[in-house]
């Protein structure tokens, strides 16, 4: 089975035709090389050979291929949260006046450092917004602080307990 990986823009905006392509994993030795990079990105390329069957060489001519195509978007360090004491995670839902855009939810959003994903959503709110701070005190002020922004309604927050599953993205 083929998957189509579809890159997002800068804004994040849902893909549509004019402005987006469809990137393949071309075969099943794509998808395992693709699995073993969101594993370990700094495998060798003599690694992954070893366990798809490929010679480092041309394990690199895929892997070059699958980040040309736009599959494979880059790569990058997985930091312990608890490094900078903002241990405590926030899941709040975003509601704003009128009909607020998503280009103008993510600027208003943007600007806290706090505020480390963001999602446009079905349902009510009109986005779901993770933040992560150090105590309550700093969530509070991060809160009424989204809360003045003039597009901005009201928020409702959850504050996360423990994480029950943190898989690696793809």
């Amino acid at each position: 089975m083929l998957a189509a990986f579809y890159p997002r823009s800068s804004a994040y905006a849902a893909p549509n035709a004019q402005e987006s392509c469809i990137c393949m994993v071309r075969d099943e030795i794509d998808r395992q090389i693709v699995s073993l990079l969101v594993e370990d990105a700094r495998r060798s390329f003599n690694d992954i050979g070893d366990r798809v069957g490929l010679s480092a060489p041309a394990v690199k001519r895929r892997v070059d291929r699958l980040e040309d195509d736009g599959v494979i978007r880059g790569y990058s360090a997985i930091i312990d949260r608890a490094i900078d004491g903002a241990t405590m995670e926030t899941l709040v839902e975003l509601y704003c006046g009128g009909r607020t855009a998503p280009g103008d939810i993510r600027s208003i959003v943007e600007q806290f450092d706090q505020v480390v994903e963001a999602f446009t959503v079905s349902g009510e709110a009109d986005a779901v917004l993770m933040l992560r701070t150090r105590d309550i005190a700093e969530l509070e002020d991060t809160l009424e602080r989204i809360r003045a922004h003039e597009a901005v309604d009201r928020t409702n927050s959850t504050i996360v307990l423990s994480r029950l599953l943190d898989r690696p993205r793809a």
